[in-house]
Parts: structure tokens; C-alpha cells; sequence
């Protein structure tokens, strides 16, 4: 391009469809390796911070992380009201466990990621990140899978995070996007239980997992919704599936959450509060119309089909 001073000799390509490529400049690797269950780097991006990627696929990066870790751990806590006990199936980075922890009632949180390879990086090296969330005396580590540490805890979680990889097939997340998985979670909830998921892109041309997953998600819960994370470093918007088995209120006074808010979280939050979760809520017209003509099921069976394999 005519003027243009590039700052990255090194650039990840991350392919979302067969025709369009995301690309991110590293100024610096800073850890390579492959784990048991996924390849992993941790790099300097430039105006974006260190990043993480896993599988050729950003996860987080220190520049824009709370754009995804508030809503994603803020908006079922309030739709909940008081919890206790927070489950967080991956999210090895911390950003979700440091949320999380930010509310006072919340007397226990629990990462259960397979991968304790991610988390030994993440916690040396994006400190930014966690914010020394790993050493709150609520938090526990639990290496290893999710699932079943979901099935052995029935009905014992207020709110469950499913703060995942993309469902990439030779990846360790792609069980935790079917019904079974759903079902667990639903059963390891208390009455009033709420649920949320990284459901993917909500990009139009490639919605497909994310209204898959929905409709997959809404076969078990009684209700289930969508709140929209507007994360520039992913490409696209992006969807969180939220669940319950009792009716979510989709309206939510501003003022009424701000208050909880006022009262219940100590630390600071960016972009969420009322307002923000109102606006998030409000679930976008080709999604729904989509979603109600939907007939694919995700199952352990016919898992999502993502498309390729990212290539960094």
C-alpha cells in the first residue's frame, strides 16, 4: 500500500472462511511450543500487546481482553443476582477468573482448563492479563477436562463459563460445543443456574457455528439468548450463547444492574455496566431469523465441522 510503514516482519494469517484471512504483526515471539493438546504461542502484537494464540487462533491480547472477559463474565453474574460458586471451563489467560472474582459474593472459582501447559505461560507471561487473579484465595486450578469435572459436581454451580477454544477438530474443545456438554452443565447447575458460551463470529458469512450452537443450546435449557462482545482484534462481532432454566430477564433496567453492580463487584470495569448489558442483550434480526428456521444439532456424534486448519 502507498504509505504505509509496516512495524511486523512476522505476521499470523488466521483463516475464517476459504476466502478471507485475518492477519496480526508480532514484533516478538515470546513462547512457542506444542503442548499435548495444541500448539501455542504467546508473542508482542504491537499497539495490541502481548497476545495469546492457540491452534493459529488469537485468543486474548492485553489491548482489547476486557472487551471480552467483562461481558463474558459480568452479564451471567448479574442475570444470576448474588453468585457463590462460578465454574470456568477453559480460560486458561485468567482474564474471566479475574472478573469473576471481582464479586464479592462469589465465595468460589474454578478454572478447568486440560491444558496446564497454557496456563503455567499464561500466568508467567501475560500478568496483564490475570492480574495475580491465580493467587485469590477463592481460586482453584483444576487441570484437566472440564466435562467430567462438570458430570462428578451436579447441581453445585451458580454460574458455568464456558470460555473456550473454537471448536477446531484436532483441537482439545470441540466435545465441549454439543448437547451432551450442554447437558452436563445444565445438570451441574443449581436451580437458577445461569450459563454462558463462546459461541463464535456473528459475522453474516460465517454465523453458521454460532446459530448451530444456539439452536443446539436452546434444545436443552428452557431459555436461551444471545449477548453480542464487540472485540476488534477477532475480526468480527463476536456471540456469547447464554442459558437458564428459568426466564432471563433480556430487558434489564440500567439502573437496577448498575446498582447491583455499585454493591456487589470491588475493581474496576471498562466497558460494562447497565447500559452496556442492555445493548448486548438485544440480539440482532438476521440472527434470530436464522436461529428459527435452524435444524442442526450439535452432537458428540456430528461435532461442528470448523472450517480448515488455521495456519500461523
Amino acid at each position: 500500500m502507498p504509505g504505509a510503514q509496516l512495524a511486523a516482519d512476522l505476521w499470523i494469517s488466521e483463516y475464517l472462511s476459504p476466502c478471507d484471512i485475518w492477519q496480526h504483526g508480532v514484533t516478538k515471539l515470546l513462547a512457542s511450543r506444542q503442548t499435548p493438546f495444541q500448539e501455542m504461542q504467546v508473542v508482542e502484537s504491537g499497539p495490541y500487546g502481548k497476545a495469546l494464540i492457540l491452534d493459529g487462533k488469537w485468543q486474548t491480547c492485553t489491548g482489547d481482553e476486557f472487551l471480552y472477559h467483562e461481558p463474558i463474565a459480568h452479564a451471567p453474574c448479574v442475570l444470576h443476582g448474588k453468585p457463590e460458586r462460578v465454574l470456568i471451563a477453559g480460560g486458561a489467560d485468567g482474564g474471566v477468573l479475574r472478573e469473576v472474582l471481582k464479586w464479592q459474593c462469589v465465595t468460589e472459582a474454578v478454572v478447568a482448563d486440560i491444558d496446564g501447559d497454557v496456563i503455567t505461560a499464561c500466568r508467567e507471561l501475560l500478568p496483564e492479563i490475570h492480574q495475580g487473579a491465580y493467587e485469590d484465595p477463592r481460586a482453584r486450578i483444576a487441570v484437566g477436562d472440564a466435562f467430567e469435572l462438570i458430570r462428578s459436581t451436579p447441581g453445585y454451580w451458580d454460574v458455568i463459563i464456558a470460555d473456550l477454544t473454537d471448536p477446531i477438530e484436532e483441537g482439545p474443545a470441540y466435545p465441549l460445543f454439543t448437547q451432551e456438554f450442554f447437558r452436563a452443565c445444565q445438570y451441574g447447575l443449581r436451580p437458577g443456574g445461569v450459563f454462558v458460551n463462546q459461541a463464535g463470529s456473528q459475522s453474516p458469512p460465517l454465523a453458521d457455528i454460532l446459530i448451530r450452537v444456539l439452536h443446539t443450546i436452546d434444545s436443552v435449557f428452557t431459555q436461551t439468548s444471545l449477548i453480542t462482545a464487540n472485540v476488534p482484534t477477532y475480526g468480527s462481532a463476536w456471540g456469547l450463547a447464554v442459558a437458564c432454566d428459568q426466564p432471563l430477564n433480556l430487558r434489564p433496567d440500567p439502573e437496577v444492574t448498575n446498582r447491583l453492580l455499585a454493591e456487589q463487584v470491588r475493581g474496576p470495569l471498562q466497558m460494562f455496566d447497565g447500559e452496556s448489558l442492555l445493548g448486548m442483550l438485544q440480539t440482532p434480526k438476521y440472527i434470530r431469523d436464522r436461529l428459527a428456521s435452524e435444524t442442526v444439532i450439535y452432537t458428540i456424534a456430528e461435532p461442528p465441522k470448523f472450517f480448515g486448519r488455521d495456519i500461523p
